[in-house]
This record gives structure tokens, C-alpha cells and sequence, in this order.
């Protein structure tokens, strides 16, 4: 396996990118190997409800706790954009106030943001928020790896190439969670999200879930380098007119 980002990203781009299928201006899925993708569908099932019923003392926990912490409900749900665009409901807990977009920085987020709720600090601190996004696993919305779900806006903006990463399901986690997340611009995920659609394979899976243990465990990458994360577009930290990072629960 490479090292993530091993010099210009034009670089690695063309050592690693192939041709995608489309069909009438549609993009088509990777073909991947018929039984891999269906051991893939089955590990994700059976993984989802393993971790949905073991967890469900936790997440029971969380809700009270979010609900006891501040007003509005328990989760946050906004439309993100899946495998070969199609549209679903990804869904997280809250950690910020009701109705957050519209005041401070929008749908952008800071490390010492005001709209973060006490519960919803330690919720981002643990990524503890991302723990609904099993019910979307088990609904076969989402995978427990791949390219993270982002919005139709940014996915508005995408070039040809990195339309790509919609030709597989979005993850929980996934290959730039583990080499950077929030701390590298879009620009940079994307490209790794790329090279994962083109490497994919049920040992780089297995990999990509062990070294989430270790990025969780550290806190990596919760942030960007100045303490904002980006938005999509230029490679700097973004401003409330910039392109939208969905309240930091980016890709």
C-alpha cells in the first residue's frame, strides 16, 4: 500500500486513476468482484446490528443526555449524497444548538465555537456523534468503509475525477479519515477517497478499521490546522461565506 499523498497531488493522481464507466451522462458503480462485494454487503450488515446492539446501552445514554443538555431533539439529520448520487438521509447525534446553520459561522464550525452544546463537546471530542449513521449501514444507505457522505452542493462542484468517489458507498470511516480527515483540505480527501475506489479490497477495509481505532483513540484530525475546518474549495481555512463543510461533519 502507498503512502497517502507521497508527493503533488497531479503526481499521484496519475499514477493511480483510471478511466470511470458512464453511460448517458451517469455514473456508473465500480465493478467490483461479485463475491467480494457481497461478503462486503454481508460484513456490513452483520457488523452494523453487532455494533447497533452492543452499543445501544451507549447510544440510549447519549440521546438522554443530549435531551437533558439542551432543547431540540436528539438527532441530526441532513441529505448527503451516495453511492452513483442518489440521495439519502445520513443521521448523527446533535451536538450543537437547534437550528445552528443560522447564526456564528453557518455551516461551518470552530474548535471554540459557542454553538456547541456541553454534551455536543464531548460528543465531537470522542466522535461519538457519528454513531447513528449505523441505523444508514444497516439500511444499505451507507458502508462501514468508504468515501464519508457529503452534500449535493459540494457534489455540485466536482470535477470528472472527483465525481469519482461516488462510484462506491460512503463509509463511517474511511482512507482519508485515517490519513488526515478533517486536518487536509477536500481537495486532498478527495483524492484519497479516489485512490481507495481504485484500490478497493476487503484486506484494505480491514486495515482502514484498525487504523480508525488508532485515529479515534489519539483525536486526529478533529480539525483544521487553524482550528476551522475547511470548506470545499480553495485549500484555507474557510469563512461563513465560504464553500459549506456541513457544521464540521465533512467527508
Amino acid at each position: 500500500m502507498p503512502p497517502p499523498l507521497s508527493g503533488g497531488a497531479g503526481r499521484f493522481w496519475a499514477g493511480t486513476a483510471r478511466p470511470a464507466a458512464k453511460t448517458q451522462g451517469a455514473w456508473v458503480a465500480v465493478k467490483m468482484p461479485l463475491g467480494a462485494r457481497t461478503i462486503k454487503k454481508v460484513m456490513d450488515n452483520l457488523l452494523g446490528w453487532f455494533a447497533f446492539l452492543t452499543l445501544s446501552p451507549l447510544l440510549w445514554g447519549l440521546a438522554l443526555a443530549i435531551r437533558w443538555d439542551s432543547a431540540g431533539p436528539v438527532f441530526f439529520r441532513q441529505e448527503r449524497v451516495g453511492q452513483n448520487g442518489r440521495l439519502f438521509t445520513a443521521v448523527k447525534f446533535r451536538s450543537m444548538v437547534d437550528k445552528a446553520h443560522t447564526m456564528g459561522l453557518g455551516l461551518n464550525v470552530a474548535t471554540d465555537d459557542a454553538r456547541i452544546t456541553r454534551v455536543g463537546r464531548f460528543l465531537r471530542n470522542t466522535s461519538l456523534d457519528e454513531l447513528p449513521q449505523l441505523f444508514n449501514i444497516i439500511q444499505g444507505d451507507m458502508s462501514l468503509v468508504g468515501p464519508r457522505p457529503t452534500l449535493p452542493d459540494q457534489v455540485a462542484a466536482y470535477d470528472a475525477c472527483q465525481r469519482r468517489r461516488l462510484e462506491v458507498k460512503p463509509g463511517l470511516t474511511g482512507w482519508a479519515q485515517v490519513n488526515g480527515r478533517n486536518s487536509i483540505p477536500w481537495e486532498e480527501r478527495i483524492i484519497l477517497d479516489v485512490w481507495y475506489v481504485d484500490h478497493w479490497s476487503l484486506t484494505l477495509d480491514a486495515q482502514i478499521l484498525w487504523k480508525t481505532i488508532r485515529v479515534w483513540a489519539r483525536r486526529e484530525g478533529l480539525y483544521g490546522p487553524t482550528g476551522v475546518n475547511f470548506g470545499f474549495g480553495p485549500a484555507a481555512a474557510p469563512t461563513p461565506a465560504a464553500s459549506p463543510n456541513p457544521l464540521g461533519e465533512g467527508a
